[in-house]
Protein backbone atom coordinates (compact mmCIF):
# COMPACT_ATOMS: atom_id res chain seq x y z
CA UNK A 1 0.00 0.00 0.00
CA UNK A 2 1.39 3.37 -1.14
CA UNK A 3 1.42 5.95 1.88
CA UNK A 4 3.36 9.37 1.32
CA UNK A 5 5.90 9.94 4.40
CA UNK A 6 6.72 12.69 6.64
CA UNK A 7 9.88 11.47 8.16
CA UNK A 8 11.05 10.24 11.10
CA UNK A 9 13.92 9.73 13.60
CA UNK A 10 16.14 7.23 12.65
CA UNK A 11 19.55 5.64 13.07
CA UNK A 12 22.28 6.72 10.67
CA UNK A 13 21.40 5.25 6.80
CA UNK A 14 24.35 4.52 4.83
CA UNK A 15 24.69 3.22 1.34
CA UNK A 16 27.19 3.77 -0.98
CA UNK A 17 26.02 4.08 -4.86
CA UNK A 18 27.48 1.59 -7.24
CA UNK A 19 28.34 1.82 -10.65
CA UNK A 20 27.77 5.75 -10.20
CA UNK A 21 29.04 7.02 -12.89
CA UNK A 22 27.96 4.40 -15.36
CA UNK A 23 24.60 4.79 -13.51
CA UNK A 24 24.05 8.83 -14.41
CA UNK A 25 25.56 8.05 -18.00
CA UNK A 26 22.66 5.46 -18.85
CA UNK A 27 20.06 8.00 -17.60
CA UNK A 28 21.48 10.59 -20.01
CA UNK A 29 20.16 12.77 -17.94
CA UNK A 30 19.11 15.86 -19.13
CA UNK A 31 18.09 19.70 -17.71
CA UNK A 32 14.46 20.01 -16.65
CA UNK A 33 14.19 15.97 -16.53
CA UNK A 34 11.99 13.90 -14.01
CA UNK A 35 13.54 10.65 -12.77
CA UNK A 36 12.30 7.52 -10.55
CA UNK A 37 14.36 6.30 -8.24
CA UNK A 38 12.51 3.36 -7.11
CA UNK A 39 14.76 1.91 -4.55
CA UNK A 40 16.11 5.60 -3.04
CA UNK A 41 17.96 3.36 -0.22
CA UNK A 42 20.35 6.65 1.41
CA UNK A 43 20.07 9.16 -1.69
CA UNK A 44 23.39 8.02 -3.14
CA UNK A 45 21.93 7.41 -6.69
CA UNK A 46 19.48 10.13 -6.29
CA UNK A 47 21.78 13.17 -5.21
CA UNK A 48 24.26 12.19 -8.46
CA UNK A 49 21.00 12.13 -10.80
CA UNK A 50 19.82 15.29 -9.29
CA UNK A 51 23.55 17.35 -9.67
CA UNK A 52 23.65 15.67 -13.26
CA UNK A 53 21.79 18.64 -15.18
CA UNK A 54 19.84 21.74 -14.06
CA UNK A 55 16.10 21.50 -12.70
CA UNK A 56 16.38 18.03 -12.33
CA UNK A 57 13.46 16.15 -10.39
CA UNK A 58 13.21 12.87 -8.64
CA UNK A 59 10.23 10.83 -7.55
CA UNK A 60 11.97 8.73 -4.68
CA UNK A 61 10.60 5.49 -3.35
CA UNK A 62 11.93 3.07 -0.76
CA UNK A 63 9.71 0.52 1.52
CA UNK A 64 12.08 0.40 4.02
CA UNK A 65 11.11 4.03 6.56
CA UNK A 66 14.55 4.21 7.68
CA UNK A 67 15.76 4.47 4.40
CA UNK A 68 13.32 6.94 3.47
CA UNK A 69 13.80 9.37 6.48
CA UNK A 70 17.66 8.87 5.77
CA UNK A 71 17.50 10.22 2.28
CA UNK A 72 15.31 12.79 3.47
CA UNK A 73 17.37 14.11 5.15
CA UNK A 74 20.70 14.05 3.02
CA UNK A 75 18.79 15.53 0.18
CA UNK A 76 16.89 18.42 2.06
CA UNK A 77 18.56 21.12 -0.03
CA UNK A 78 16.53 20.01 -2.82
CA UNK A 79 13.34 20.86 -1.48
CA UNK A 80 10.54 20.16 -4.01
CA UNK A 81 12.62 18.93 -6.60
CA UNK A 82 12.63 15.92 -4.61
CA UNK A 83 9.05 13.77 -3.60
CA UNK A 84 9.74 10.99 -1.47
CA UNK A 85 7.39 8.19 -0.92
CA UNK A 86 6.87 5.24 1.21
CA UNK A 87 5.85 2.02 -0.92
CA UNK A 88 7.69 -1.39 -2.38
CA UNK A 89 8.33 -0.84 -5.72
CA UNK A 90 5.90 -3.62 -6.90
CA UNK A 91 3.17 -1.50 -5.02
CA UNK A 92 3.88 2.12 -6.79
CA UNK A 93 1.15 3.21 -9.25
CA UNK A 94 3.38 3.55 -12.37
CA UNK A 95 2.30 6.90 -14.30
CA UNK A 96 2.10 6.56 -17.76
CA UNK A 97 4.87 8.40 -20.05
CA UNK A 98 5.80 10.18 -17.36
CA UNK A 99 9.82 9.69 -16.55
CA UNK A 100 12.88 10.40 -18.34
CA UNK A 101 14.67 7.72 -16.63
CA UNK A 102 14.06 4.47 -14.02
CA UNK A 103 16.66 3.43 -11.73
CA UNK A 104 16.62 0.48 -9.71
CA UNK A 105 18.95 -0.90 -7.03
CA UNK A 106 18.14 -4.40 -6.17
CA UNK A 107 21.21 -4.50 -3.41
CA UNK A 108 20.94 -5.00 0.13
CA UNK A 109 22.43 -1.95 1.87
CA UNK A 110 25.35 -1.78 4.48
CA UNK A 111 22.89 -0.60 6.37
CA UNK A 112 20.75 -3.53 6.96
CA UNK A 113 23.59 -5.58 7.24
CA UNK A 114 24.56 -3.96 9.78
CA UNK A 115 21.91 -3.26 12.25
CA UNK A 116 21.90 -5.93 14.36
CA UNK A 117 18.11 -5.41 14.93
CA UNK A 118 17.08 -5.68 11.82
CA UNK A 119 18.35 -9.55 11.53
CA UNK A 120 19.83 -9.85 7.93
CA UNK A 121 23.17 -10.51 9.20
CA UNK A 122 24.08 -13.48 11.03
CA UNK A 123 27.64 -11.75 12.46
CA UNK A 124 25.72 -10.59 15.58
CA UNK A 125 22.90 -11.59 17.36
CA UNK A 126 19.73 -10.39 16.50
CA UNK A 127 15.80 -11.49 16.37
CA UNK A 128 14.87 -13.55 13.20
CA UNK A 129 13.54 -10.43 10.88
CA UNK A 130 14.51 -9.41 8.29
CA UNK A 131 11.55 -7.41 6.75
CA UNK A 132 12.42 -4.20 4.62
CA UNK A 133 9.04 -3.02 5.02
CA UNK A 134 8.09 -3.06 8.90
CA UNK A 135 4.88 -2.82 8.38
CA UNK A 136 4.24 -6.35 7.24
CA UNK A 137 3.60 -9.37 9.05
CA UNK A 138 5.54 -12.70 8.06
CA UNK A 139 9.35 -12.35 9.21
CA UNK A 140 12.17 -14.80 8.92
CA UNK A 141 11.25 -16.55 12.14
CA UNK A 142 8.13 -17.57 11.10
CA UNK A 143 9.69 -19.00 7.94
CA UNK A 144 12.33 -20.68 10.21
CA UNK A 145 9.68 -22.05 12.55
CA UNK A 146 6.12 -22.61 10.64
CA UNK A 147 7.39 -24.23 7.70
CA UNK A 148 7.90 -27.55 6.93
CA UNK A 149 10.76 -29.43 6.08
CA UNK A 150 10.57 -29.54 2.34
CA UNK A 151 9.04 -26.10 2.15
CA UNK A 152 12.74 -25.67 3.31
CA UNK A 153 14.46 -27.34 2.16
CA UNK A 154 13.14 -25.65 -1.01
CA UNK A 155 13.61 -22.27 -0.28
CA UNK A 156 16.96 -22.53 0.26
CA UNK A 157 17.54 -24.54 -2.79
CA UNK A 158 15.39 -21.91 -5.15
CA UNK A 159 16.52 -18.57 -3.72
CA UNK A 160 20.01 -19.42 -2.17
CA UNK A 161 21.51 -22.13 -4.60
CA UNK A 162 22.17 -24.19 -1.42
CA UNK A 163 23.45 -27.55 -2.52
CA UNK A 164 23.20 -29.16 0.73
CA UNK A 165 19.57 -27.69 1.23
CA UNK A 166 17.58 -30.77 2.39
CA UNK A 167 20.15 -31.63 5.38
CA UNK A 168 20.04 -27.93 6.76
CA UNK A 169 16.51 -28.07 6.59
CA UNK A 170 16.36 -31.36 8.42
CA UNK A 171 18.72 -29.74 11.01
CA UNK A 172 16.39 -26.59 11.26
CA UNK A 173 13.18 -28.76 11.92
CA UNK A 174 15.45 -30.84 14.58
CA UNK A 175 15.91 -27.91 16.64
CA UNK A 176 13.57 -25.44 15.84
CA UNK A 177 12.49 -23.05 17.25
CA UNK A 178 14.61 -20.40 16.65
CA UNK A 179 15.00 -17.03 18.38
CA UNK A 180 18.15 -15.30 17.32
CA UNK A 181 20.56 -15.26 13.51
CA UNK A 182 23.23 -16.82 15.33
CA UNK A 183 21.35 -19.75 17.00
CA UNK A 184 20.04 -20.46 13.44
CA UNK A 185 23.89 -19.75 11.68
CA UNK A 186 25.50 -22.22 14.22
CA UNK A 187 23.01 -24.88 13.72
CA UNK A 188 23.46 -24.31 9.91
CA UNK A 189 26.97 -24.79 10.65
CA UNK A 190 26.41 -27.84 12.75
CA UNK A 191 24.75 -29.52 10.10
CA UNK A 192 27.00 -29.60 7.07
CA UNK A 193 30.66 -31.41 6.88
CA UNK A 194 33.90 -29.71 8.27
CA UNK A 195 35.46 -28.55 4.50
CA UNK A 196 32.15 -27.14 4.04
CA UNK A 197 31.74 -25.41 7.22
CA UNK A 198 35.07 -23.68 7.14
CA UNK A 199 34.86 -22.56 3.82
CA UNK A 200 35.24 -19.30 1.98
CA UNK A 201 31.68 -18.03 2.93
CA UNK A 202 29.69 -19.15 6.00
CA UNK A 203 27.18 -21.86 5.03
CA UNK A 204 24.49 -20.06 6.25
CA UNK A 205 25.06 -17.14 3.64
CA UNK A 206 23.29 -18.50 0.67
CA UNK A 207 20.31 -19.73 3.70
CA UNK A 208 20.57 -16.46 4.78
CA UNK A 209 19.63 -14.80 1.03
CA UNK A 210 16.83 -17.52 0.73
CA UNK A 211 15.34 -16.06 3.91
CA UNK A 212 15.27 -12.75 3.21
CA UNK A 213 13.77 -12.98 -0.28
CA UNK A 214 11.25 -15.27 0.46
CA UNK A 215 10.25 -12.76 3.48
CA UNK A 216 10.31 -9.51 0.88
CA UNK A 217 8.91 -11.56 -1.29
CA UNK A 218 11.47 -9.92 -3.87
CA UNK A 219 11.27 -11.78 -7.15
CA UNK A 220 7.59 -11.39 -7.21
CA UNK A 221 8.14 -7.99 -6.70
CA UNK A 222 10.94 -7.40 -9.30
CA UNK A 223 8.81 -9.33 -11.71
CA UNK A 224 5.90 -7.09 -10.99
CA UNK A 225 8.14 -4.25 -11.30
CA UNK A 226 9.76 -5.38 -14.50
CA UNK A 227 6.33 -5.82 -16.13
CA UNK A 228 5.32 -2.39 -15.35
CA UNK A 229 7.98 0.32 -15.18
CA UNK A 230 8.24 0.52 -18.78
CA UNK A 231 4.85 1.93 -19.07
CA UNK A 232 6.08 4.88 -17.10
CA UNK A 233 9.15 6.12 -19.60
CA UNK A 234 8.36 8.64 -22.07
CA UNK A 235 9.90 7.98 -25.43
CA UNK A 236 13.34 7.17 -25.50
CA UNK A 237 13.04 7.43 -21.66
CA UNK A 238 15.53 4.87 -20.47
CA UNK A 239 15.65 2.46 -17.07
CA UNK A 240 18.82 1.26 -15.72
CA UNK A 241 19.06 -1.78 -13.13
CA UNK A 242 21.16 -3.15 -10.56
CA UNK A 243 21.39 -6.70 -10.06
CA UNK A 244 23.92 -8.59 -7.56
CA UNK A 245 23.17 -12.34 -7.86
CA UNK A 246 22.05 -14.25 -11.09
CA UNK A 247 18.27 -15.13 -9.51
CA UNK A 248 17.88 -10.88 -10.34
CA UNK A 249 20.36 -10.50 -13.22
CA UNK A 250 18.21 -12.98 -14.93
CA UNK A 251 14.98 -11.90 -14.88
CA UNK A 252 16.12 -8.28 -15.66
CA UNK A 253 17.67 -9.46 -18.55
CA UNK A 254 14.93 -11.36 -19.73
CA UNK A 255 12.54 -8.80 -19.53
CA UNK A 256 14.31 -6.08 -20.86
CA UNK A 257 14.75 -7.97 -23.92
CA UNK A 258 11.64 -9.35 -24.69
CA UNK A 259 9.31 -5.89 -23.60
CA UNK A 260 8.01 -4.70 -26.78
CA UNK A 261 8.60 -1.40 -26.12
CA UNK A 262 12.18 -1.39 -25.15
CA UNK A 263 15.68 -1.39 -26.75
CA UNK A 264 18.49 -3.05 -24.78
CA UNK A 265 21.22 -0.79 -24.48
CA UNK A 266 23.60 -3.34 -23.04
CA UNK A 267 24.43 -6.42 -24.81
CA UNK A 268 26.17 -7.18 -21.40
CA UNK A 269 26.04 -5.61 -18.54
CA UNK A 270 28.34 -3.11 -17.05
CA UNK A 271 30.09 -4.18 -14.16
CA UNK A 272 32.37 -2.05 -11.88
CA UNK A 273 35.89 -0.74 -12.55
CA UNK A 274 39.27 -1.84 -10.53
CA UNK A 275 38.77 1.59 -8.93
CA UNK A 276 35.81 1.48 -7.64
CA UNK A 277 36.01 -2.17 -6.39
CA UNK A 278 39.21 -0.97 -4.40
CA UNK A 279 36.69 1.62 -2.81
CA UNK A 280 34.00 -0.45 -2.81
CA UNK A 281 34.45 -4.29 -2.54
CA UNK A 282 30.65 -5.32 -2.78
CA UNK A 283 30.57 -3.23 -6.37
CA UNK A 284 32.37 -6.51 -7.58
CA UNK A 285 28.82 -8.39 -8.07
CA UNK A 286 26.99 -5.49 -9.16
CA UNK A 287 25.86 -5.87 -12.69
CA UNK A 288 23.96 -2.94 -14.61
CA UNK A 289 21.26 -3.37 -17.04
CA UNK A 290 19.84 -0.23 -19.66
CA UNK A 291 17.22 -0.29 -22.12
CA UNK A 292 15.36 2.45 -23.69
CA UNK A 293 12.09 3.00 -24.55
CA UNK A 294 11.06 2.61 -27.91
CA UNK A 295 7.40 4.43 -28.63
Amino acid sequence: MEARYQGLETQEFFHLPVLSREVVAGLAVRPGGHYLDATVGGGGHTRLILEAAADVRVTAIDQDEDALAAAQKYLAEYGERVQFILTNFAAYQFPCNTFDGILADLGVSSYHLDQPERGFSFRQAASLDMRMDRRQALTAADVINTWDEAQLADIFFKYGEERLSRRIARRIVERRPFNTTVDLAEAIASSVPPKYRYGRIHPATRVFQALRIVVNDELNSLETFLDQAPNALIPSGKIAIISFHSLEDRPVKHSLRNSPILKVLTKKPIIAQEDEIGKNPRSRSAKLRIAERLL
